[in-house]
């Protein structure tokens, strides 16, 4: 997929680790990969969307608090 500047991912979808820089590099999500550091690290390898969610939570380890965030997050893995 070339669509660059594209507002959401959509699971079930492929995107190239070009894409998904360029998406992460304009939106305020999480990106979860099980490809480790290496995510972008080739630009033309393909991802597919496992999951959406609309937020998660988040443990401060400055103040033992856990808080909810509201911001998009997505699991994607190598194809």
């Amino acid at each position: 997929m070339t669509n660059r500047g594209f507002n959401t991912l959509k699971p079930g979808n492929n995107y190239s680790a070009q894409d998904l820089d360029s998406f992460v590099s304009t939106k305020d999500v999480l990106l979860l990969s099980n490809n480790g550091s290496q995510l972008f690290t080739e630009p033309d390898r393909e991802y597919k969307v496992i999951h959406e969610f609309e937020g998660f939570f988040e443990h401060s380890s400055q103040e033992g608090e856990k808080y909810y965030r509201e911001k998009k997050a997505y699991v994607v893995e190598k194809v």
